[in-house]
């Protein structure tokens, strides 16, 4: 990370002139002004904006990055809880959150490279993983105090904090299929985020280890959204042969599926049956209430953050990848396949 030193160094000037320069001293020339701030930018030097951390190099802040717009983000229950997990720990450990988002990818880089080049935080949580991520290249690169919750699927040694997603969805199947179902179908998430994919290989695994069919009309994607679960519901019971069960990404698209089927006559269990994922709260205030992997989402967030700390702090970190536990809650969406209406 480039410092005032370093600036100096290259401009032939002391630190403390760097300094005034970025304070807009007025004893200083323009012209040694305008030199000064050309090498910043050439060295990609961030003025430090918190005067604790001039003094402290610490600012006991962490940046929190959102997956997507927060108007977007808080219509999923899963990501308050995860932090309401985040905010427990940190504020334990005496450290305050610091919400952003971004519309795109390149926005995201600019927020992250400000507030962490700024040193208007110590470190960074980031929400999700895309299977393709260039942020995390950048703060792996740029060494930057950062987990991620998620798997990092193309950077195996950054830290993160997850859950083994295609064991969950793989039982989520199995539990399908124990009941007597063979038709199964998958309502799944954004085919970029690796979340997604790993519960798609998790669904596939179950259904050739039991030697069923898996047919291509019988998956849909959408996003982390109750509309997608809505719309998911119109494609499937138009298909002349519909699944009898379906695996849901999340309990938010899981209530789009009820209020789909729900307009459409059709009965959960009776007509098809349901698991998903997260249990959040409402799940179980679900009608029916609805049956769903618990991933530890609270944890999720108190483990990351936990993590995080201790990588600031400078006490070792033993396990690049943090794997919390997860355990089927089984509720009456899902049934028997035999005592289904015919």
């Amino acid at each position: 990370m480039v410092t005032i030193k370093d600036v100096a160094k290259v401009a032939g000037v002391s630190p403390s002139t760097v300094s005034r320069v970025v304070s807009g001293h007025s004893r200083i020339s323009k012209e040694t002004s305008r030199k000064v701030k050309q090498i910043m930018d050439e060295m990609g030097y961030h003025p430090n904006v918190m005067a604790k951390s001039l003094v402290s190099k610490t600012t006991n802040t962490l940046a929190i990055m959102l997956p997507r717009p927060a108007e977007e983000l808080f219509q999923d229950f899963f990501f308050g809880e995860l932090l309401r997990g985040i905010l427990t720990q940190s504020t334990r450990a005496g450290y305050d959150m610091l919400l952003t988002a971004a519309t795109s990818e390149h926005t995201e880089h600019e927020t992250i490279s400000r507030l962490v080049m700024g040193r208007r935080v110590d470190g960074v949580i980031l929400l999700s993983s895309r299977v393709s991520d260039p942020l995390i290249s950048f703060l792996g690169e740029q060494s930057i105090p950062s987990v991620l919750i998620g798997r990092p699927n193309m950077h195996p040694d950054f830290l993160s904090v997850d859950n083994d997603n295609v064991q969950a969805a793989y039982d989520a199947t199995q539990h399908l299929i124990a009941q007597g179902h063979k038709r199964i179908g998958f309502v799944s998430g954004p085919p970029n985020l690796t979340v997604s994919n790993d519960r798609m290989e998790g669904y596939v695994k179950a259904l050739r280890d039991a030697d069923l069919e898996m047919r291509t009309e019988w998956i849909v994607e959408g996003e982390f959204l109750q509309e997608s679960g809505y719309r998911a519901m119109s494609f499937f019971m138009s298909l002349p042969e519909r699944p009898t069960a379906l695996v849901v990404i999340d309990d938010v698209v899981a209530f789009g599926v009820l209020r789909g089927l729900t307009e459409l006559s059709y009965k959960v269990p009776e007509d098809i049956s349901i698991v998903s994922f997260n249990n959040i709260a409402l799940s179980e205030l679900a009608t029916p209430p609805i049956t769903s992997i618990d991933i530890g989402t609270y944890q999720l967030g108190y483990t990351a953050s936990q993590t995080l700390i201790r990588l600031i702090q400078g006490e070792p970190v033993h396990q690049k990848r943090i794997v919390i536990p997860h355990r089927l809650i089984v509720r009456d969406s899902s049934i028997q396949a035999s005592t289904r209406r015919s």
